[in-house]
């Protein structure tokens, strides 16, 4: 590939042209708004000028409810050899795309499994793929040059390849992404009317809960619009399990000791299906999930703390798995949580304590 178009200069869009830029390709860019097409310019993505000639790629990163046009307009004018969307919803776009008639062998359907809360191309990062999933779903009628110009796409975003049916892909991020966001959303709803004195009272668990609630409203309705269906499917879905987790909580508040046991009894059970479905979420690498163990320390909020304690555990030869940090309510300390290979937990433990950390037990 050495040349390409990007149609639609947000966080995607831009993010995939910083990262082709940075591969050496000529990259075009346009959007309905040039304003943000000069911005994305600006940081370096590519050049805003129109391409003299048809390009190898075009890719469209539009909102899903305009993927299909934006395709169509940009097949009927020429302007790549080959045709690919970043929407997250693949099978509507493709059907629409059908109904038009238009020759589908030129195009591919893709979705990379990245994002941040933040949109636009202020928020776009040349690594914001890498080592993500993207998603490919070519179909019987997809010529072989596009799928490997795909491929290589892919290859210069750092991403990792994955080829689906769409409508699996649709009904996967259903239950991934789409219905998650919602739930978020929801929890964090609750806080909105609360009373200050419960909600300084927050920590890393309500903060993990609702992080993705803090997304644009505006993306999501055009995300939830384009896959309303599954998600639905899958909310009534908690829906049912809300109730039975309900009344299994007003049961432990009944005088009736058989009542109290069959409310235990639901509890435990949704809690212990949570953990079933939990450790199948894919671990580092998108490897099978491992077991670690967590060395807890007490930090000053300061400038070159965390350095320090990265430095000390590499001279310990320990290798941090993941690392969470919850900071103190009014007080300029904090406590950082270091997952370590259960062998490495007392190694790690005596390394820093040797070196004046103070580690909580």
């Amino acid at each position: 590939m050495r040349t390409a178009l990007v149609i639609g200069t947000g966080l995607i869009g831009t993010s995939a042209a910083l990262a082709l830029t940075g591969r050496g390709v000529v990259v075009h860019l346009a959007d309905h708004d040039p304003g943000q097409a000069r911005t994305a310019a600006a940081l370096g993505a590519g050049t805003d000028e129109e391409p003299a000639g048809p390009v190898d790629l075009a890719i469209i990163a539009a909102p899903p409810a305009h993927v299909a046009g934006a395709l169509a307009d940009a097949m009927r004018s020429g302007v790549a050899r080959a045709y690919l969307d970043v929407a997250s919803v693949k099978g509507g776009p493709r059907r629409e795309l059908e109904a038009l008639g238009l020759d589908l062998s030129a195009y591919i359907g893709s979705h990379p499994m990245s994002g941040r809360e933040k949109s636009g191309p202020l928020a776009a990062t040349a690594d914001l793929f890498e080592g993500r999933p993207w998603v490919l779903t070519p179909t019987r009628d997809t010529d072989t040059e596009v799928l490997n110009l795909a491929l290589e796409l892919v290859s210069f975003c750092r991403a990792v390849p994955v080829v689906m049916d769409a409508d699996a892909h649709d009904r996967a991020v259903a239950l991934v992404s789409h219905m998650p966001h919602l739930v978020s959303s929801m929890v964090a709803a609750r806080l909105e009317n609360a009373e200050e004195a419960a909600v300084r009272l927050c920590g890393q668990g309500i903060r993990d809960v609702t992080r993705i609630a803090a997304s644009d409203p505006r993306m999501w309705i055009d995300i939830l619009s384009a896959n309303p269906g599954p998600v639905a499917d899958l909310l009534a879905d908690v829906s049912a399990d809300l109730d039975e987790t309900v009344q299994a909580l007003r049961a432990l508040q009944s005088s009736d000791e058989a009542k109290r046991r069959a409310g235990t009894d639901g509890i435990q059970d949704v809690l212990r299906r949570g953990n079933a479905g939990q450790i199948r979420v894919p671990g580092k690498h998108g490897t099978a999930p491992a077991t670690y163990e967590s060395v807890v320390v007490l930090i000053d909020d300061q400038p070159g703390q965390l350095a320090r304690i990265f430095a000390d555990a590499g001279r310990a030869g320990v290798n941090i798995e993941d690392v969470r940090i919850e900071h103190a309510t009014g007080q300029q300390v904090g406590l950082i949580e270091l997952s370590v290979q259960p062998a490495a937990a007392a190694v790690l433990t005596a390394a820093l304590r040797e070196r004046g950390w103070a580690i909580r037990q």
